[in-house]
């Protein structure tokens, strides 16, 4: 599912450290519309200075990059989460490197006259490796489990019970998601093994909440006829409660051909940290006082697919630096952050678990 913050996994990830323990609980709800991509990515490193003539096209000429989806053809995600991470809390230092992959795919099912879509979204299969302290975890749901780490078994239920999980977005005209059905479903087979877990998931992951994780993957794709050098910026804001809220502003670049069929975005992001509000201390079991956390390296780029009508596949890397204070029974505290992640998605016709 980033689908997700950087950030927000590390806040997840002191959370459930203090209740069941798990790595970054939040699934980067990769609700792609559709045939695209990823959850909040969109993008990768090839600065604007690097725009190889292979790209170059008439600066005249324009193409139209749009969604186009047609009902009951179900397309494919695999996208691929590679993380690492510094963090210092309370004197302690802890490294961690972690590689999720999640399997994604996504059916059209209905399409009304007022422009909405109906797209039917399921989590096919997840795979993580992580390392935190030394400790080695790993996770393969296409693949029998034979661990007997403790750590592992935790994480394991955990990824196990998102396998399977299946949403049903809507989808409007202007690329928005209006409607997220099947959380409910979604957190009762997160919950199972720790019932006291679900108020705070619920709280953090809202309607809205999961609503505002999968738009950016959509608002990408200007649905228009643009020529070589043309930009477009949206601002999306993602709420979630107790964690605190994000402001991103992306700036979209649209550089040229490649191969003609595939269209080449560029992305540049600023991601802007607000802490959560004295009116939701004790819905953690720490508190958040204040932050300075500063995103650097925030670019990516995109390949739209003109003939398939979605995204071909995205590269998106983030850096994540700075300082947070909290306070954990009263005690202040303060986390120093260095976070490196890179995202790749990867959209096809067919089931990657079954070709792999």
């Amino acid at each position: 599912m980033s689908m997700l913050k950087p950030f927000v996994g590390t806040l997840i990830f002191l959370v459930v450290w203090d209740t069941a323990w798990a790595d970054d609980p939040l699934p980067r709800c990769a609700f792609s519309d559709r045939p695209a991509r990823h959850c909040r990515i969109i993008s990768r490193i090839l600065g604007r200075n690097r725009l190889c003539r292979s790209y170059a096209i008439k600066a005249e000429e324009s193409v139209w990059i749009g969604w186009k989806l047609e009902v009951g053809k179900t397309f494919y995600q695999e996208m691929t989460i590679d993380t690492t991470q510094e963090m210092t809390v309370m004197g302690q230092n802890i490294p961690q490197v972690q590689k999720v992959t999640h399997f994604l795919s996504f059916t059209p099912v209905d399409y009304d006259k007022d422009g909405n879509w109906t797209v039917k979204q399921k989590i096919d299969g997840m795979k993580m490796e992580i390392e935190i302290g030394g400790n080695k975890i790993s996770f393969d749901s296409t693949k029998k489990q034979g661990q007997a780490n403790p750590l592992s078994d935790v994480l394991s239920d955990f990824y196990k019970a998102l396998v399977g999980s299946e949403f049903t977005l809507t989808i409007d005209k202007d690329m928005k998601i209006s409607k997220i059905e099947g959380r409910d479903e979604f957190f009762k087979k997160l919950v199972k093994e720790n019932e006291g877990m679900q108020p705070l998931l619920k709280t953090i992951l809202s309607d809205e909440a999961l609503k505002q994780m999968s738009e950016p993957a959509f608002i990408a794709i200007p649905n228009k006829a643009v020529k070589k050098g043309d930009t477009w910026e949206k601002n999306t804001t993602l709420d979630m409660g107790p964690i605190g809220s994000f402001d991103t502003n992306y700036k979209f670049t649209y550089v040229g051909s490649r191969d003609k069929k595939l269209q080449k975005i560029e992305v540049d992001s600023i991601l802007n940290y607000i802490p959560p509000g004295p009116s939701w201390g004790g819905a953690l079991p720490f508190k958040i006082l204040k932050a300075d956390l500063i995103s650097k390296e925030s670019k990516g780029d995109i390949l739209f697919d003109s003939d398939k009508g979605r995204v071909d596949s995205s590269t998106m890397t983030i850096r994540l630096i700075g300082t947070l204070s909290i306070e954990i029974g009263g005690t202040p505290s303060e986390i120093v952050l260095d976070q490196t992640q890179t995202t790749k998605v990867k959209t096809t016709d067919t089931n990657p678990i079954k070709t792999k």
